[in-house]
């Protein structure tokens, strides 16, 4: 049976951003859909919620009144997509702040391992902390160990 852990961490301030040989941009919905949807489901490729996606999967999404593509960070190394996070602000919380959660996060499976994990969710969570978000949380399956710590590592418990 699956299990996925609900995370959180407070946002205080900016993070520092770490040092990478790769590119992080926003994602541009005109030029990088079709990139984007090719890696997503490359990293989950047997993920039964977010594996297997076409292209009307991917425009619901971005239909949906919470999407917002400056809160969605691509990492790019030699003009090829190797990373994504993708954010959603929660607004509707009845008797709570709104919090910010880190989507969806993924690695090219070639390039685990170089930080890029890392540095596309600090951009993410500095967006949500420009937008004025003091808290952020994510889903992450338990048996995931690699992304439990990277999370754990970044301040999500």
């Amino acid at each position: 049976m699956r299990h996925i852990l609900k995370i959180h961490r407070s946002l205080h301030g900016r993070i520092p951003d770490t040092d990478h040989a790769f590119t992080i941009k926003v994602f541009n919905p005109v030029l990088d859909k079709s990139a984007w949807l090719e890696l997503n489901n490359k990293i989950f490729i047997d993920h039964p919620d977010q594996g297997n996606w076409v292209m009307q999967d991917f425009e619901n999404r971005m239909a949906e009144p919470w999407f917002d593509s400056n809160g969605f960070f691509l990492a790019v190394e030699n003009e090829r997509l190797v990373g994504t996070c993708w954010t959603k602000i929660h607004h509707d919380l009845v008797n709570q702040a709104p919090v910010g959660e880190l989507y969806v996060v993924g690695v090219d499976p070639e390039y685990i391992g170089h930080g890029i994990g890392r540095a596309v969710s600090i951009a993410a969570m500095n967006y949500l902390f420009s937008q004025g978000i003091n808290e952020a949380m994510l889903y992450v399956d338990a048996d995931n160990e690699k992304g439990l710590k990277l999370y754990e590592s970044l301040g999500f418990s």
